[in-house]
């Protein structure tokens, strides 16, 4: 048997003409019911695949994908994320391919609405966003389902039904994972402290879910753990610093602080002159976290790795638009726990 089959060969096996293999390939035109059973008969028979690479350059289709994604400059954690945009636009640079950037600032609901309007009225082909504000979230998958375009998610997951991709961690197990190392290092009893650090919670399901998940563990396992919750909010009169402090003064006796997002490294920097005892789990290899991670200050990081995600996200729907590769409606990622010793590797 052949091993690289044409057109015209395949129709001379059928018996029909080209015209009617390329229509059948391509499912486009109209074909009769007995062309179309005896050119499927000898595709099962050599079982042809179509080239999709020779697809997608005949198809000389120019895919936009806008992408939805915070100010790295605001806040370092997705400074992976342009890193991973990038990396996907040289390995399809060869293809058409069109990455558009929408980006806003990590704490205004106004500026994520006002870019997303923006990507929005291009008409893209597919949005990936990372739904930060989990309302606002919703009206852009809404909006994106009503005008027929694609709609991926990274990082947290909104309940919209027709989501097309979702890429990111199970939250609600991250904060199970956090609470059994505080329960491995500090046994069956001892008082935590969960800090959601400068976001709106209330619209931020992701610290949702992972303070969900902590506290679930302790109440499953039974265990004599007391859990008290803290939103640290900056006021615009004190520097963010003070804040810290004023809050690390008015706890104590506290064995442990879980950090819901990346900024673990604002409670090490002032962790030794308030509670030197205590015992730090946060999110996220920005380079202020490692610092303290190498200080033992932090004891424990959970890497969600951005760039992995956006890259992830970005070639699954590349790959359904160039070669009808069918899209992962959900794909979890595993939770990596970081420490002193293995944080190198995740690095590079």
């Amino acid at each position: 048997m052949k091993e690289n089959y044409t057109i015209k060969d395949i129709a001379e096996l059928a018996g029909v003409s080209k015209g009617t293999v390329d229509r059948v390939i391509h499912k486009r035109g109209k074909v009769s019911p007995k062309a179309l059973e005896q050119v499927n008969k000898v595709l099962d028979k050599i079982e042809y695949k179509p080239n999709p690479i020779a697809k997608s350059l005949k198809n000389n289709k120019i895919y936009n994908i806008a992408i939805l994604l915070p100010d790295a400059d605001a806040d370092p954690y997705w400074l992976p994320c342009y890193e991973a945009i990038k990396q996907v636009e040289q390995e399809f640079s060869h293809f058409g391919i069109k990455i558009n950037k929408g980006v806003f600032k990590p704490k205004s609901t106004k500026s994520f609405t006002k870019a997303a309007d923006l990507v929005i009225a291009e008409k893209p082909d597919a949005v990936l966003m990372v739904p930060l504000f989990y309302k606002e979230a919703e009206h852009v998958a809404k909006m994106c389902v009503a005008a027929g375009i694609k709609i991926a998610t990274f990082n947290n997951y909104i309940k919209e039904p027709h989501i097309n991709l979702e890429i990111g961690q199970d939250l609600f197990q991250s904060g199970r994972v956090a609470a059994k190392l505080f329960n491995m290092l500090l046994g069956n009893k001892a008082t935590l402290a969960v800090l959601h650090i400068d976001e709106a919670f209330q619209n931020a399901s992701h610290m949702q879910e992972k303070e969900r998940g902590f506290k679930d563990y302790f109440a499953q396992k039974e265990l004599a753990y007391t859990i008290n919750v803290h939103n640290i909010k900056k006021e615009s009169k004190i520097p963010f610093d003070q804040t810290i402090e004023n809050f690390l003064k008015s706890i104590d006796d506290v064995d442990g602080l879980f950090v819901t997002t990346s900024k673990a490294y604002l409670l090490a920097n002032h962790i030794a002159a308030y509670l030197p005892k205590s015992l730090i789990i946060g999110y996220d290899l920005v380079a202020e976290n490692i610092k303290y991670l190498e200080e033992d200050k932090i004891a424990f990081l959970i890497h969600q790795d951005p760039k992995k995600q956006v890259y992830l996200s970005l070639t699954n729907l590349i790959e359904f638009f160039l070669f009808d590769k069918p899209l992962q409606e959900s794909l979890t990622l595993p939770i990596d726990i970081i420490n002193t010793e293995n944080y190198p590797q995740y690095l590079n």
